[in-house]
């Protein structure tokens, strides 16, 4: 298939007008339908002139503010791949702007049955570039993800009408809590405008998650009301205080779903284009994303759609980088997924993008689909292995060399063919899955509301109760688990790589057991910010502080093995064989030569994890320069001979 015209689409403003223009291959015409300014009454259908694959029509004196729909004439044969049906609005996929949310209605998927009255109309904008800037983040750095609406939708400084909105992240008391943990970039879970899976509205729940996308530009006005202005400002806002913005984007499937899903948009226009189908049935959808369909991202069209979406946030917005939602589609082609391909390497060779930071999610459910370390430089990679092995490190079924592998950047997955660099993103939890006070807190997951029997979400999660299941108010239970939570938290903040911190985690926020609550905008979800754990939070902070101090846990190359590491025994002494073999092991050290940034010198930095419930005595490597010192959050103190490592904790040393 041919490239298609390299040509501006969506609806361009110019001085005289409207210039409207969409891709179809497959359509036999399309009409143009203009709304008054409320978006409810049609006040006039329009035809559009076909140009090859693009259909365009000139509209003179129309303006910014114009709402507008498609609508799209051709062979209605879901058998054969084809959805064209007149009487379905189509939202345009360069829509910038939405006036209203999508919601779901089985209309949306009933051949014949009108939905002006449902659809969302777009709004002509004027598109206003920022003043290019390199990205804020560089690999190495603290990632903050954040869900906006549960994030602060209940922070009681925020004005009330601004809760649950981008806005409210520009607020100073938000502010002030990301620059307490010192983050480097917050990756904001998906703003665009999505639709409820058709099963939650019958069972009275909404999609609080975001990620069933409808159009791939337009921000859902439930969270940014204001539009490409407020996402700018907010920007803008956490720029000024050294914070990147990384979104977090969907381009593997849309909210249009399977076979009996809704006709919103790319569908209704050109399916066989935009959605992978059986080769030789072109009416069987391919679901290689778990979501009814999966989005053609070897398509030129599609292709095209995706680089302008990207390159809209970046050029109106300001944005850092992108987290891409199961992004082995982005590199699949009829043969499977392909590091090489055209759109992914259109992506890193785009002259707005090239420079942006990029991460992968590295999977899917198709064939193939797992591709942990796959994907081309520089793209970073969150690394699942990582998350585990650091969880069954803590649950007492994983070795010292599994743990020393995350700590070391994992260079059996990111090493492969010579490469010197790591592009792990470690993280201990997501918002896929429990949380982190949940992790210590249930050995199995509690989806029960989600009204699926509890067959939802991950089965194997690592888990452990620490002696009671679910919530409690047994001191002596709460303590545990606090102490279990600042282990992994410190063993998460020593990993050589990027680190994602999942908001709320650093703060002992609960889901009650629910490790899927993509379906839950209740309390469930929302991060209560008078109950958050203070000690933790401060925990956190601290180790935040560590983590920039010294240059060794930012830094991407993998060791070398010169006296840039020791991995050493509870003896002092270096790792032997045996040392690495034995299952039981509880205890690893590791001593790292770093730069300390608040003194400019070159030191050793020392980390020793115990795992077992009993304190455990350790005694340091030899030191080169007359001793050590413990670090804690309230200060140095000098270190003897022997070093007291509390059970189920994580202790820092820093050579005299």
């Amino acid at each position: 298939m041919s490239e298609p015209i390299a040509r501006c689409l969506g609806a361009t403003l110019t001085d005289a007008g409207v210039e409207f223009a969409v891709w179809s291959r497959n359509a036999e015409r399309l009409e143009l339908c203009l709304f008054d300014a409320e978006g409810h009454k049609e006040i006039a259908r329009l035809p559009f002139t076909r140009d090859g694959d693009e259909h365009r029509l000139f509209v003179k004196d129309a303006g910014e503010g114009t709402r507008y729909g498609l609508r799209a004439h051709g062979t209605y044969d879901p058998d054969r791949g084809l959805w064209f049906d007149p009487s379905k609005l189509l939202v345009d996929p360069y829509a910038r702007e939405i006036d209203r949310p999508f919601r779901y209605d089985p209309r949306l998927g009933v051949f014949g049955a009108d939905t002006q009255d449902l659809v969302p109309k777009t709004i002509v904008t004027r598109a206003v570039a920022v003043k290019p800037a390199k990205p804020l983040f560089q690999p190495g750095g603290l990632v903050y993800e954040i869900a906006v609406k549960p994030f602060t939708m209940l922070h009681p400084d925020v004005p009330a009408q601004m809760r649950g909105t981008l806005g409210a992240l520009a607020h100073p008391s938000i502010i002030a809590h990301l620059k307490r943990l010192q983050v480097d970039a917050v990756e904001l879970m998906p703003i665009t405008a999505w639709i409820d899976e058709r099963h939650l509205p019958p069972l009275g729940l909404t999609n609080s998650w975001g990620y069933n996308p409808v159009a791939f530009m337009a921000l859902d006005p439930r969270l940014v009301p204001g539009g490409i202005r407020e996402l700018r400002e907010t920007v803008a806002a956490l720029h000024a205080d050294g914070i990147a913005v990384i979104l977090d984007l969907v381009f593997n499937h849309t909210g249009e779903s399977d076979r009996q899903g809704p006709t919103l948009s790319l569908r209704g226009l050109d399916n066989p284009t935009y959605f992978r189908s059986l080769p030789d049935q072109p009416g069987t959808l391919v679901n290689d994303t778990g979501t009814g369909n999966t989005v053609a991202c070897d398509q030129p069209a599609t292709r095209k759609l995706v680089i302008d979406s990207l390159r809209h946030f970046v050029r109106c917005a300001g944005i850092d980088g992108f987290r891409f939602d199961l992004a082995t589609v982005l590199g699949r082609g009829s043969k499977g997924f392909d590091p090489e391909s055209m759109t992914l390497r259109t992506m890193l060779a785009d002259d707005v993008l090239r420079d942006r930071i990029m991460i992968a999610e590295p999977w899917d459910i198709g064939p193939g689909g797992y591709q942990l370390g796959n994907f081309p430089a520089p793209f970073l990679e969150w690394n699942d292995r990582a998350r585990d092995d650091l969880r069954r490190f803590w649950r007492g079924d994983a070795g010292a060399g599994d743990l020393a592998t995350v700590l070391a950047g994992s260079s059996s997955i990111f090493g492969r063919d010579g490469r010197t660099q790591t592009r792990s993103v470690n993280f201990l939890a997501a918002h896929d899955g429990f949380t982190l006070m949940d992790l210590v807190s249930y050995e199995n997951k509690h989806n029960e509301a989600n009204g699926e029997n509890n067959r939802d979400g991950h089965n194997e999660n690592f888990s452990w109760n620490n002696g009671a299941e679910g919530g409690t108010d047994d001191p002596a239970i709460q303590s545990k688990r606090r102490a279990d939570i600042e282990a992994m938290l410190s063993t998460l903040f020593a990993t050589r790589g990027t680190i994602m911190l999942t908001a709320g985690d650093e703060a002992g926020r609960s889901q009650q057991g629910n490790n899927n609550a993509y379906c839950q905008d209740n309390a469930m979800t929302w991060m209560d910010w008078k109950t958050l754990d203070e000690e933790l939070i401060g925990h956190a902070a601290w180790l935040a502080g560590l983590r920039r101090r010294f240059a060794a846990f930012g830094n991407m190359d993998f060791f070398h093995g010169d006296g840039d590491v020791l991995w050493f025994s509870a003896a002092g002494t270096a790792m032997t064989v045996p040392d690495w073999q034995a299952s039981n092991a509880s205890v690893l050290g590791m001593a790292l030569r770093t730069e300390d940034r608040a003194t400019g010198r070159s030191t050793r930095l020392a980390i020793l994890f115990n795992r077992a419930a009993a304190e455990c005595s350790v005694t340091p490597p030899a030191s080169e320069n007359g001793g050590w010192s413990l670090l804690t959050a309230t200060g140095e103190t000098a270190a003897g001979e022997r070093i007291v490592v509390p059970g189920r904790s994580v202790a820092f040393l820093l050579e005299a």
